[in-house]
């Protein structure tokens, strides 16, 4: 299930407070990174706020505001980037793709501080943007360090489809079988060929008495009937 992303606002501690973790599951925090502001969307970056990494998602919470956070698995980042283009974008910052269950993405009519109602179900793009850039390649190395321990859910009936792949000793194993196989079906056709006929248990050499035992039907008409005049000697 594609959660994307999601407000966050489960906190513990005084003041700002840190994000609730699933310590549970074997969640666990990975870096704290202060003064970080956070760009949703095509919408304008948020005052800065306390970005928390753990072992399962990504959650940035206001410094500001206790009731104001945003929070994003891994599962669902398919694409990050460190962006020091000013052209692309105007601070340095670390660009992450998000996965959504919707095809439409967030509204770019939208990009306004004063606008503060945001379906996060649309937004498909999000910048996470610390106040000191020379964090960024930190930054980043967490981020993969984080991807890899989440890798994307494989399907096991596609599994099962498309399970092709076989080691050298079971192509030599299935090489000698088939082998087997054609052998027996050799020695098999030869004996239904030569050594039984189709559908009864009369074997080649008694066919093949019979027809020397009845070979005279094969005799010349004129000769059988020569033989058979009175006084003829047999």
């Amino acid at each position: 299930m594609v959660l994307g992303l999601r407000q966050f606002s489960q906190r513990i501690g005084e003041g700002a407070g840190e994000p609730v973790l699933d310590t549970f599951n074997g969640e666990e925090l990975m870096h704290v990174e202060a003064n970080v502001a956070i760009a949703i969307g095509n919408h304008s970056p948020d005052s800065p706020g306390t970005l928390y990494i753990s072992t399962k998602k990504l959650v940035w919470l206001s410094d500001v505001d206790r009731e104001k956070g945003y929070a994003v698995d891994f599962l669902s980042i398919s694409l990050h980037a460190i962006s020091r283009d000013p052209e692309a974008y105007p601070s340095p910052c670390i660009y992450a793709q998000i996965d959504t269950e919707t095809d439409e993405p967030d509204s770019e009519d939208s990009d306004s501080e004063s606008n503060e109602i945001v379906d996060l179900s649309h937004v498909t793009e999000m910048r996470v943007i610390p106040s000191d850039p020379s964090q960024l390649d930190t930054l980043f190395q967490i981020f993969c360090e984080c991807a890899e321990l989440n890798p994307e859910p494989v399907d096991e009936a596609d599994e099962e489809e498309h399970n092709w792949i076989f080691s050298a000793d079971q192509m030599v194993a299935d090489d000698a079988a088939d082998d087997e196989d054609s052998e027996w079906l050799i020695s098999q056709n030869l004996a239904n060929s030569i050594g039984h006929s189709n559908g009864g248990d009369h074997d080649v050499t008694r066919r093949v008495l019979e027809l020397q035992i009845d070979d005279r039907r094969f005799e010349d008409p004129e000769e059988m009937e020569h033989e058979r005049r009175p006084g003829h000697p047999q």
